[in-house]
This record gives C-alpha cells, structure tokens and sequence, in this order.
C-alpha cells in the first residue's frame, strides 16, 4: 500500500512541512487537513495519497482503517541554472526537486 511521486518540482524543505501534518493520522483527516493548507504541494500530496489508498483498494484493504504509516520526502534532481551578474560573471541557481513516498498501514 505505496505510493510514490518522483521529481516534483519543488524544494524538499517546503514539501516536508505539509509531510509532517499529515505523519500518522488517518487518511480521512489527513485529506481534510491538507484541503484547508494553503500551501502549492498540497494538491499533489493529496493526490499522492489518493493514489496510496486506491493501491490498497486494490489489494482488498479496509479504506476506513488506513492511516498514513510513513511519509518521505527526499531530494530529487537538481537543474542548475545560472543569472548574470554584475562585471559579466554569473551566479548559480539551483532548480530542487523533490521525491515523495507514501506508505499506508491498516489500525
């Protein structure tokens, strides 16, 4: 009862914040505390949840009974990009992703 969401784009520092609202409640809370954050990662996180519970649908699980047993998030790919500068030289910036796993445990 998996899900996983690879190379988001978004830095792991803000997605980890949504993650750790949700850590251990049960699904339905989960969804509804992330339907009322107002954060950008918050649409993906829910449907990454969906997808988790519809895994365990599948493999004959009680919906009711799920909880959220683990989430991670972990650094993705990095794009590297650079911005001139004063005097022609360049500054780099760093373009972070993100991969999200999601795995549900029944109480």
């Amino acid at each position: 009862m998996k899900a996983v969401l690879k190379n988001y784009r978004q830095s792991p520092r803000k997605v980890r914040l949504l993650a750790d609202l949700v850590r251990g409640k049960r699904v339905a809370q989960a969804l509804q505390t992330l339907s009322f954050t107002n954060k950008r990662a918050a649409d993906p996180v829910v449907k990454l949840i969906n997808s988790a519970v519809a895994n365990a649908k599948q493999q004959g699980a009680d919906v009711e009974k799920l909880f959220i047993k683990s989430i991670a998030v972990d650094k993705g790919i990095v794009l590297k990009r650079f911005m001139p500068r004063a005097r022609g030289s360049a500054a780099q910036i760093l373009k972070r992703s993100s991969h999200v796993a999601v795995e549900l445990g029944s109480k």
